[in-house]
């Protein structure tokens, strides 16, 4: 079948299309060469139509050990090429039966670079995927619509439950914003077992469960809709050792006070250098955020340890009187490097000292 994607600005790319169900969303790209699979499945991506820039997609097939959440929770899929003969041993089945199954549509045989120099020069906007053949005035109708902001609340637990080792040395609260599966499995791997909370659990309840430290994980939308879940960690300060990633970063500067924009085009992918302030070195991380912390809003007490090396934004930051650090980046990758997971190590220490 034939289809295209139209853009807010009046662009059209046009290709062939997996699922026909017309869909809008927030349109973004990811420079990650491989990891489609984890992308795809990736909560923090709600409501968005992602474009794979790396043309080969599909070529090594799926497995679903590697799956980050429950379900895909994108709106669509914009590749290159689209693999039907995949090789690895692992292998469990076609990439384009995986979408199929879970009603992801998929535009592909498109140019994606075209795409992306369109939201790398206007930023990430409103796109509306569907047959070559669809009326113009229907598609207008699409632009129309809304997008949602209770993404955090839709991709978040429905109810407190717990995992991991029983006899683990640490006991961490975990707050879904919309958590990967590998970042639970990063700090059960780190030694801890986990009571994994709503994102709009209530910060007297995080406490009777009696934790060594609070997770505040990634999720997807406007960091400035989670207003419930920043006054509920500003109870928290001085309670319990805290570390945040990427949603959970951005929640902690709204609770120091700090605010925080949007982005233009985002950080999306698994090649991001960063750098640490306070050793000089510079990691490559893997990231997928739309939106920064605004430095200049951050208190005195709130030190930034990281920046990105490829744009200068706020990329991690800790309070230099509590036990609370957080980044901006996914240390545990899924998809990408491994180079940051001495962050498990250093949340360890934390909640070691405070026992």
């Amino acid at each position: 079948m034939k289809g295209k994607l139209v853009l807010e600005d009046g662009s059209v790319f046009e290709g062939s299309l997996l699922g026909g169900a017309p869909t809008v969303g927030e349109v973004v790209f990811n420079t990650g060469m491989t990891g489609y699979q984890e992308i795809l499945t990736d909560p923090s991506y709600a409501d968005q139509i992602i474009t794979l820039t790396y043309p080969l997609i599909g070529n090594y097939g799926t497995l679903n050990a590697i799956t980050q959440g429950p379900k895909p929770y994108c709106k669509g899929f914009i590749v290159g090429e689209l693999c039907d003969f995949p090789s690895n041993w692992q292998n469990e089945g076609l990439f384009s039966e995986y979408l199929r199954l879970h009603g992801i549509p998929c535009l592909y045989d498109v140019d994606t670079r075209a795409i992306t120099r369109v939201l790398r020069n206007h930023g990430v906007m409103k796109g509306v995927l569907v047959r070559s053949d669809y009326p113009m005035e229907d598609i207008q109708k699409l632009f129309k619509q809304d997008l949602p902001t209770d993404q955090v609340m839709r991709v978040t637990t429905k109810w407190q439950g717990m995992r991991g080792d029983k006899n683990a040395e640490f006991h961490v609260a975990v707050m879904d914003y919309g958590v990967k599966e590998n970042i639970l499995r990063s700090l059960e791997a780190a030694g801890c077992r986990l009571t994994v909370f709503p994102a709009d659990a209530k910060a007297e309840d995080v406490l009777a469960a009696n934790p060594d430290g609070v997770f505040l994980s990634n999720g997807p939308g406007d960091p400035q809709d989670l207003g419930y879940a920043v006054e509920e960690v500003k109870k928290l300060f001085g309670k319990k050792p805290i570390f945040g990633i990427c949603m959970g970063h951005q929640v902690l500067a709204q609770a120091y006070g700090g605010t925080t924009f949007k982005l233009k085009f985002g950080h999306r992918g698994s090649n991001h250098p960063v750098q640490d302030l306070r050793t000089g070195r510079v990691y490559i991380t893997s990231q997928n955020h739309g939106y920064a912390v605004d430095d200049t809003s951050l208190p005195d007490f709130v030190e930034i340890t990281h920046r990105s090396v490829n744009d200068g934004t706020v990329e991690g930051m800790r309070h230099k009187e509590l036990p609370i650090f957080s980044v901006q980046y996914h240390p545990e990758a899924s998809p990408g490097p491994t180079d940051n997971l001495y962050l498990f190590d250093e949340f360890e220490d934390l909640m070691r000292k405070g026992k």
